[in-house]
């Protein structure tokens, strides 16, 4: 696996842990944005692994 797209997962993760963190908090605007987040990173680790 390569460094960069090692840095985005580990990114995805992070904001996902984040928006577990939200849901308990019921923060749930803040779920859906950072659930976003962690899924945009995702697609960018995606991208690194097809080029």
């Amino acid at each position: 696996m390569s460094s960069q797209m090692n840095y985005w997962i580990e990114l995805s993760e992070y904001d996902l842990e984040t928006a577990e963190a939200m849901l308990k908090s019921k923060r749930y605007l803040y779920v859906g944005f950072m659930a976003h987040q962690a899924i945009e990173k995702i697609f960018k680790a995606y991208l690194v692994k097809i080029q």
